[in-house]
């Protein structure tokens, strides 16, 4: 990786600001953690962390209207027109007791003694960008130049104050897209213990931070070979060596990986259905006499497993809906025969304001079968034949009745309850099979004709 030359230009100017209030007032400030990396790989960034001499008291006379967000750690955030920025003491940490928080906090004068804390030499590189100085004593840059994640100085030591960094390690491998060092790589597995005692809240953060990635794989790999996968996500380990059919270039594992790499990295939803889309074929797997395998109704396993994990990893209910169901829907199968009215059927079962989501989810399936190539031919038939059904705004729900509830009552004198929503649900099965019947009158006449009380159906 060539480097991006350090610009103080390239750093916006109410940050600039902060750090030359703090050493006008005779303290050291320098900008630290990812805000240095982004710039040096020449990404954008909207994180500003700046690393300071100054006590939280020392800042806060400086800036009376920041927040204390961490007064414990010594953090301070300053809210500025170019966002938030989180001013932090210089600090050493010791005494971790829960595996994430570090029991005391020791604040130093001394950068570097700040910068040894850290939890990767990437991540322990820090700039004045007024004094246009670089302090890297952990060789960050190097490992940044050669693509390389490595552990501040013990790895086991690092990963054992905070077992948050070794899903770190993971995420980090695949947004920066670096190999992870081999003596880090060793001591990833070794830090079990601490990485199942972390809050699942601050998992889920790391795992949807990972999905941003444009190859998710590369960090389900790191979790994987070191033996941590199956700490929080054990439905994706059941997968790994579970053979499919000749139909499949992979394994059900690195089949899961690579469609959820092939899913679009702007929608998360779509990628974590992606993660789970085939979770339950293991144990659904069953083997036939001529050696193949069949997953008979896996996407509903799945469905039921992806609610689990979700459920586990604290995700909020409207995700996990969305998620399983886009799961449980990914396997329709549709054919050219289908008649107009069941593709309508198909709409309404999936849902409008889900169908492109399912359809990226097919895609992704397809490109991460290993085996299959291009758009599939049927995905783009039906693509068609959806979108005319939409552009003639035929009606796929009650809603899109030309008729209401209190139509129905009215009509037939019935009170609110039951009997008026199976009547409406029986005029939407006649809608879909025949669109041209959603006319007001029309409606109105069928339901004088068809569910009077001296007519058989549902208001009887």
């Amino acid at each position: 990786m060539t480097l991006n030359a350090l610009s103080p230009e390239r750093v916006p100017e109410p940050i600039l600001e902060v750090v030359r209030r703090l050493r006008g007032a005779g303290h050291r400030a320098y900008l630290v953690g990812g805000a240095v990396r982004e710039l040096l790989r020449g990404v954008p960034t909207q994180d500003w962390d700046v690393g300071t001499s100054a006590t939280p008291e020392e800042v806060l006379r400086l800036y009376p209207g920041a927040v204390v967000t961490g007064l414990r750690f010594g953090t301070v955030t300053i809210p500025t027109e170019a966002g938030n920025c989180e001013v932090t003491t210089f600090r050493i940490e010791s005494g971790y007791q829960d595996a994430r928080h570090p029991g005391q906090v020791t604040f130093v004068r001394e950068l570097e003694e700040d910068l040894k804390r850290r939890d990767f030499t990437v991540n322990a590189i820090a700039w004045d960008p007024v004094a246009e100085r670089v302090v890297d004593p952990m060789g960050g840059m190097a490992d940044l130049g050669a693509g390389v994640l490595r552990a501040v100085g013990d790895p086991l030591a690092r990963f054992r104050e905070d077992g948050l960094r070794p899903i770190r390690a993971a995420r980090f491998a695949a947004t920066l897209e670096f190999e992870v060092e081999e003596r880090t790589a060793d001591a990833l597995g070794e830090a079990r213990g601490e990485v199942a005692r972390v809050a699942a809240e601050r998992v889920q953060d790391e795992l949807l931070k990972m999905l941003r990635a444009r190859e998710p794989s590369r960090g389900f790999e790191v979790l994987r070979r070191s033996g941590l996968l199956d700490v929080w996500l054990p439905e994706l380990q059941e997968c790994v060596a579970v053979p499919q059919n000749r139909y499949h270039a992979y394994d059900v594992y690195f089949h899961t990986i690579y469609t959820c790499d092939a899913a679009p990295v702007e929608k998360p939803v779509v990628r974590l259905a992606a993660l789970f889309h085939d979770v339950g074929k293991p144990r659904t797997r069953e083997e036939r006499e001529d050696g193949e395998a069949t997953f008979y109704n896996h996407q509903f396993v799945s469905g039921q497993m992806a609610e689990e994990s979700m459920t586990r990893l604290r995700f909020g209910r409207d995700m996990i809906h969305d998620v399983v169901h886009l799961v449980r829907e990914h396997m329709f199968d549709y054919r050219p025969e289908w008649t107009d009215a069941a593709v309508r059927r198909f709409m309404r079962s999936v849902g409008i304001e889900n169908i492109a989501d399912l359809f990226d989810l097919r895609i992704a399936d397809n490109v991460g079968n290993g085996l299959k190539t291009g758009f599939p031919r049927a995905l783009a038939e039906l693509n068609a034949r959806v979108t005319r059904i939409i552009e003639a705004q035929e009606a796929l729900t009650v809603r899109d009745l030309a008729v209401d509830g209190t139509d129905v009552m009215r009509e037939l004198g019935l009170r609110p309850g039951p009997a008026v929503g199976r009547i409406l649900d029986q005029l939407l099965e006649e809608v879909l099979e025949e669109p041209s019947l959603n006319e007001r009158e029309r409606l109105l006449a069928r339901i004088r004709a068809g569910f009077s009380v001296d007519t058989p159906g549902p208001a009887t």
